[in-house]
């Protein structure tokens, strides 16, 4: 009789959890939920989350609000996320700087490691080599030799110290050997605007928020950052085969939630994203911009961060760049 009621008593306690289980799928999300972009509105991380947000919205059948919170390397977007609940109603938008920041700050408010569920990673694009119309060059190996007869006059803009625009830009004149002035921005639609005014020379923008000036020849682009040519401007040669063999720096993007997420929770969204960044006219949409929709299991995105996160901090390292 003691067996028959124990037995009783753990179908019920398994019945129980499986329902709780299923009511966490079914009941999330019933209310508003909250994406952080850590940069300004009008940069790259801002422009693929406008461009998901909808359709999470119809997916989840709850609003996606887009909360920009630029500053400090997306840092302070970045602890937002990490100190919030790890209910799935609070994510971030991320961006390479999780795996760079480590490498340029000895204070970093989060560990990308341990503070984050990676949830997938939604789009890898390049980012392209620029410079105002009135500087005299119209190549790298042009670039090159003006900024070596030019030591510590031309000025760069980035989306910020440490982000990847900045970084990418260091490995570039680590490798040629050249000397160049920094001025971060907040964010890559402020350095873009100064570039545009002709405040500044040279930049490594997002491809998502440089190539619409290139087009129009408000700025003139010199090379691509990935190892090959992209589909969006095959006209517009890589870096690595226009002067420096080798060279290569993707950026990245993707969805993270605080640590602790129910797996349920991270489950659903990891599924509705990877349907998104499927459909055609998405993949059209970043295709057209250079950027190609990635989709991959929160595992191997977690995986990724913690590549890139060894990458960087090398680069750094033979760069000269310590820890502020």
């Amino acid at each position: 009789m003691e067996l028959r009621n124990g037995a009783h008593f753990i179908c019920a306690a398994l019945i129980a959890a499986a329902a709780g289980s299923v009511f966490a799928q079914t009941s999330y999300p019933n209310r508003p939920v909250r994406m952080v972009v850590p940069s300004s509105a009008g940069g790259g991380t801002d422009i693929i989350a406008r461009i998901i947000t909808p359709k999470l919205s119809e997916r989840l059948g709850q609003q996606v609000i887009v909360d920009n919170r630029p500053g400090a390397g997306t840092m302070i977007g970045g602890e937002v996320v990490a100190k919030s609940p790890p209910d799935g109603y609070t994510l971030l938008m991320g961006i390479s700087t999780l795996a760079i920041n480590p490498a340029i700050y000895k204070k970093v408010p989060y560990d990308a490691q341990r503070d984050f569920a990676p949830i997938t990673q939604t789009v890898s694009a390049p980012n392209i080599l620029v410079v105002h119309p009135s500087l005299p060059v119209k190549s790298v190996k042009e670039l090159i030799a003006f900024a070596r007869a030019h030591p510590g006059q031309l000025n760069f803009a980035s989306a910020g110290a440490g982000t990847n625009p900045h970084l990418t830009m260091e490995l570039f004149l680590s490798m040629a050997k050249l000397q160049m002035v920094h001025i971060p921005y907040k964010g890559s639609a402020p350095a873009i605007i100064d570039m545009l005014a002709g405040h500044v020379a040279v930049m490594t923008a997002t491809i998502l928020t440089g190539m619409p000036h290139v087009r129009s020849s408000r700025l003139r682009a010199l090379g691509v950052t990935s190892a090959i040519r992209i589909a969006a401007a095959p006209e517009i040669p890589t870096i690595a085969e226009a002067a420096l063999p080798g060279y290569e720096a993707v950026q990245w993007y993707g969805l993270l939630a605080p640590a602790q997420t129910p797996k349920d929770i991270i489950a659903r969204l990891h599924g509705e994203m990877a349907r998104i960044l499927h459909l055609p006219d998405v993949k059209e949409r970043f295709a057209g911009d250079g950027a190609e929709p990635v989709g991959n299991t929160p595992e191997e995105f977690g995986r990724y961060i913690r590549t890139e996160t060894e990458k960087w901090a090398k680069v750094a390292r033979e760069a000269g760049i310590r820890p502020e």
